[in-house]
């Protein structure tokens, strides 16, 4: 994280750096464990499609290795020089997913993708990437020391979550909350706001499941305000405020605010076998899939739910349901232990980047993909709700495969170009 004493003594934008040969040095866990996962990830697509009349199962390593390829000339050039192309990208970016309101096309409920060209391309995947870009450059320049710092930060990014959340794609608006609550953090925010930020979530929870609870939550949140903020009788006041209405809000906007079916999502999870044949389908079928796995699994292609399709849209984004049951617990376990592995990866790059900006880059990306790893694996093992989260490298899709490659060359870059890297990348 930087501290106050850290982005005084660090120049907040590296220069030059870095010009070590390509073939210097791999980075074997950087680029390791996302090869390994697109690679396992082909087989398991492979398995979900045995009984349909269509196989691109293929297509999934053919964007990977274009995905590859990006990344790879991305990890030679040093991100500053994307710094004058900020703001095109940022308004490029609204452009789109104005785009997928205007012309955009439907599936599963929500209205994500474009065609161009006979290519479906999701904006909001990009979008998240874009934004990370951005907020590094303006956390990097306008550190967090005051509350009122917070509202440059804020205001870019509600643009694009506000597009995202109302095509509806409640998932991916979620990743762009996380991703500015972790770059806040890492940026010098105080722990204590980043908590205050999240209590209104909080209290919208309470309020709709054990409202009780409030007669502690509120005081307790009011109690933070006071301690942390300056102007204390007014941050009381606004922390109070803010949290009633949220707890008034709630019951109101859930049966007004919210479709039918982002109403199942949210709570089926707790009881999936209220609608066994309807909204809590995906979700039984998909802790039978992983439990039948037990130990070892079944084997790659031997998944008898797999290959009799039991599990709608298991290749995109229920594809943990079918690693659990062809390689069982433990490849499971080693999975999540991938994931692990290249965010421990992901923190070290950010720790010895050169300048502030690169060092926030890599730890957006992390919050991103992690984000997305824990949410997707959560609601296929029935621990949190359906949101339509792919998960990284494994999850069918173009758009999200090529941002994820992209989002790698990048961290590439500024591991390649790090205090301590010596050329490695």
């Amino acid at each position: 994280m930087l501290s106050q004493s850290g982005r005084r003594n660090k120049r907040v934008f590296g220069a030059g750096g870095g010009r070590s040969s390509p073939l210097a040095r791999l980075d074997l866990v950087l680029w390791g464990v996302p090869l390994a996962l697109a690679a396992l990830a082909g087989i398991l697509i492979a398995s979900t499609q045995r009984q349909a009349n269509y196989a691109d199962w293929y297509q999934h390593w053919v964007t990977a290795a274009v995905g590859m390829v990006v990344a790879l000339l991305l990890a030679r050039l040093p991100l500053e020089r994307l710094l004058p192309f900020k703001w095109p990208i940022y308004i490029a970016m609204v452009a789109s997913l104005i785009a997928v309101r205007l012309v955009g096309t439907s599936a599963l409920g929500a209205q994500s993708w474009i065609n161009i060209g006979g290519f479906y391309v999701q904006p909001s995947e990009f979008a998240k990437l874009g934004a990370i870009l951005l907020l590094a450059e303006v956390l990097a320049r306008h550190p967090v020391d005051r509350p009122v710092d917070l509202v440059r930060p804020v205001g870019l990014i509600s643009l694009p979550w506000l597009l995202v959340f109302v095509q509806p794609d409640l998932g991916s608006s979620l990743v762009f909350a996380a991703v500015l609550l972790v770059m806040l953090f890492w940026a010098g925010m105080p722990g204590a706001w980043v908590l205050l930020l999240l209590s209104p979530l909080v209290t919208a929870i309470t309020a709709g499941t054990l409202p009780v609870l409030l007669l502690g939550w509120i005081p307790l949140v009011g109690w933070m305000a006071w301690k942390s903020l300056p102007w204390k009788r007014v941050a009381l006041a606004i922390s109070l405020a803010v949290q009633g209405l949220f707890a008034v809000a709630t019951p109101w906007l859930w049966q007004h605010g919210l479709r039918p079916h982002q109403r199942a999502r949210l709570t089926l999870f707790l009881d999936p076998g209220q609608d066994p044949l309807g909204g809590g389908y995906h979700l039984l079928q998909s802790t039978v899939g992983i439990g039948s796995g037990q130990i070892w699994g079944t084997g790659l292609m031997q998944g008898s739910l797999t290959k009799l399709r039991f599990i709608p849209e298991q290749h995109t984004d229920f594809i943990f349901s079918a690693l659990g049951e062809e390689t069982g617990f433990l490849g499971s376990v080693l999975v999540v232990a991938g994931f692990a592995l290249l965010m421990a990866r992901l923190l070290q790059i950010a720790g010895r980047a050169r300048s502030d900006y690169e060092a926030l880059v890599v730890v957006g990306i992390g919050a991103m993909l992690m984000f997305q790893v824990v949410v997707n694996i959560n609601m296929t093992i029935g621990l949190g709700p359906i949101t339509g989260i792919p998960l990284p490298w494994l999850s069918y899709g173009r758009s999200a495969m090529i941002v994820n490659f992209i989002a790698l060359g990048l961290c590439a870059s500024v591991g390649r170009r790090g205090r301590t890297a010596q050329g490695a990348w």
